[in-house]
């Protein structure tokens, strides 16, 4: 597993939540929720401009879910999530002052934030240790056979206990990019990846 890392690292490029976030909790926070279901184009198109507007929880906070929705209308589940980011920032500044929590158990506390959100807001935003596992991870650790689970959370939980304290941060950043590039979820690219021969289903293929 190690060495599969390892040798991922040196193929990576910066991922989409680490270029919006710039290491900054709130922008890390609005960019992770609009980037549910939504090409990475898209939200890196919207997310600027509802910072430019609303650049903190204080300020969206008083903002009407209507504003928001004007703005964020390209996104996909655009009402809900213009609904859920004022309620979130409301949240914010009623129980933490505005600023942005950078526990796991605090965060999945906010309205809609559930653990992969919660863990990208610390791995991002926080250089924290948390293991964010979205469809990409789900999807290359099996095909690693890393895992055989059939859900985020199983494969989360098994991951846990399998990737080294060290390296559990890096995994979402590295699978992400691996998985939007190389593996991908239709018509992988076997025969370009630098892991194939530690990959169950790349030996397949062989």
């Amino acid at each position: 597993m190690t060495r599969v890392l390892r040798r991922l690292s040196s193929h990576q490029g910066k991922t989409m939540l680490a270029r919006l976030g710039q290491g900054k909790p709130f922008q890390t926070l609005v960019a992770t929720i609009l980037s549910a279901r939504v090409r990475d184009e898209v939200t890196e198109q919207v997310v600027p401009e509802l910072l430019r507007r609303w650049p903190d929880a204080a300020s969206l906070a008083r903002a009407r879910p209507a504003e928001v929705e004007g703005v964020i209308r390209r996104i996909g589940l655009y009402r809900v999530k213009s609904k859920r980011l004022v309620q979130v920032a409301r949240q914010l500044v009623e129980r933490h002052g505005g600023r942005v929590p950078d526990s796991l158990e605090q965060l999945v506390q906010l309205p809609g934030v559930g653990r992969k959100t919660a863990g990208c807001v610390v791995v991002y935003a926080f250089g924290g240790r948390a293991l964010p596992v979205d469809t990409h991870v789900h999807r290359i650790s099996n095909r690693l056979g890393w895992v055989d689970t059939r859900s985020p959370e199983q494969t989360e939980r098994a991951l846990l206990e399998m990737v080294p304290p060290g390296w559990q941060a890096r995994v979402n950043d590295l699978l992400v990019h691996h998985g939007k590039t190389i593996c991908l979820p239709r018509g992988p690219r076997c025969g370009e990846c630098p892991v194939r021969n530690d990959c169950a289903r790349g030996r397949e293929t062989t």
